[in-house]
């Protein structure tokens, strides 16, 4: 009897570089939805709140949900600008 023929494998895909544009959109869409469900749930529990503890008043809805999209806003603004982050360096290119 003879060893089993061995199958060639095929070349392992490589991967193209994502275009510029496209890591913009993606980021882009990441901080919208990011908006949506920190603003949502910042409504949500300015709602509790104002139900269980405010009597009913409308500034904890406003003011929860303005945290919310604070929070959004940071978290985008760090996506899309990394070096605002503290201790975050800048080097120079290296023109070897």
């Amino acid at each position: 009897m003879s060893a089993p023929a061995a199958i060639p494998t095929p070349p392992a895909p490589i991967a193209a570089p994502i275009p510029s544009e496209d890591q913009i959109a993606r980021k882009f869409d990441n901080c919208a939805a990011d908006l949506l469900v920190n603003a949502g749930l910042g409504f949500g529990v300015g709602v509790v709140a104002s139900v269980l503890l405010f009597r009913r008043r409308g500034w904890p809805v406003a003011l929860s949900t303005g945290f919310g999209a604070g929070v959004a806003y940071s978290n985008c603004n760090y996506s899309l600008n990394p070096y605002v982050l503290p201790g975050t360096k800048v080097l120079p290119a290296n023109k070897s």
